[in-house]
């Protein structure tokens, strides 16, 4: 199982009337007729702040929440999304030093990645190429996808002293009829699941808490998983080396143990593995 959510250019770069220069990044996919919440990076944003993202794009800001967290509405001349696609930038990580580029809006992206809507990629699934697919396909492992579109909240670190009070952002997700139907058929005869990412485990496990089967849905996810959450759905998971303090971190120690976990990171620092977007992976069985 994997997510198909592709990262959409949620990066945006304008000016506000008297010139000075303002960078939002949307935290959703907009739809037209509605604020969206963003990020903004500038002097002062305040209500009724006007930003031109260019001669057919401009933004309107409705309100002002704390850490840099607005809502804003957009206009474009023609279709909004396609506007977007076009003067938008692919969000990368931080701890990436440069610019985005055009390979970026390919290369920041699963092989699999179907369903705009992500603002960082589901980077588990970054390690699989179509012939790897392929030869997965040939020994028999039926691959299936949901969507969950990743958002800031996601990797915003754990600032509580008790990890049980730390909240996370709804993400939209969406698993269909069909995939639920298979995934419940195979497990119930007695195939395993492997989940592609902590995006897809969250995802899957939202979806089983009252019934403890698959279940269809269109809706928001606000699931946190740490230590002690019983899961119902995946027996496996394939996942990337996480950032300390972050709930994804929490959620593989849920899975695997706290001191497993440990072992592993201290092995991957001691033989200088990547971290991150980019970095390596590990297979919890």
């Amino acid at each position: 199982m994997a997510n198909d959510s592709r990262v959409f250019p949620a990066r945006l770069q304008g000016k506000k009337e008297t010139g000075g220069k303002v960078e939002i990044l949307l935290l959703q996919m907009p739809r037209p007729q509605q604020p969206v919440p963003a990020l903004f990076r500038g002097k002062r944003p305040r209500p009724g702040l006007r930003i031109y993202f260019g001669p057919d794009l401009e933004g309107k800001i409705v309100e002002v929440e704390g850490g840099g967290k607005v809502h804003i509405y957009l206009e474009a001349q023609g279709d909004l999304r396609q506007t977007i696609e076009q003067r938008g930038h692919i969000p990368l990580p931080p701890y990436i030093k440069r610019p985005d580029e055009i390979e970026d809006r390919f290369r920041y992206q699963t092989v699999y990645a179907r369903k705009p809507g992500s603002v960082a990629a589901p980077t588990a699934g970054f390690h699989f190429t179509p012939s790897l697919l392929e030869r997965l396909r040939q020994k028999g492992v039926y691959f299936f996808t949901i969507t969950l579109h990743v958002g800031y909240g996601t990797f915003a670190p754990i600032k509580t002293n008790d990890i049980r009070k730390h909240r996370i952002h709804e993400e939209y997700v969406e698993i269909s009829p069909e995939t639920a139907a298979s995934i419940n058929k195979l497990r119930k005869e007695g195939s395993r699941l492997f989940a592609v990412g902590t995006t897809t485990v969250r995802a899957l496990e939202f979806s089983a808490l009252k019934t403890g089967q698959v279940e269809s849905l269109q809706t928001w996810c606000n699931l946190y998983i740490y230590p002690g959450f019983c899961f119902q759905v995946v027996d496996h998971m394939i996942t990337n080396f996480h950032l300390p303090g972050s709930s994804l971190l929490v959620l593989v120690s849920a899975f695997a143990g706290k001191e497993k976990i440990l072992a592993a990171y201290r092995e991957a620092i001691e033989k200088k593995y990547r971290f991150f977007s980019y970095g390596d992976a590990m297979l919890i069985l």
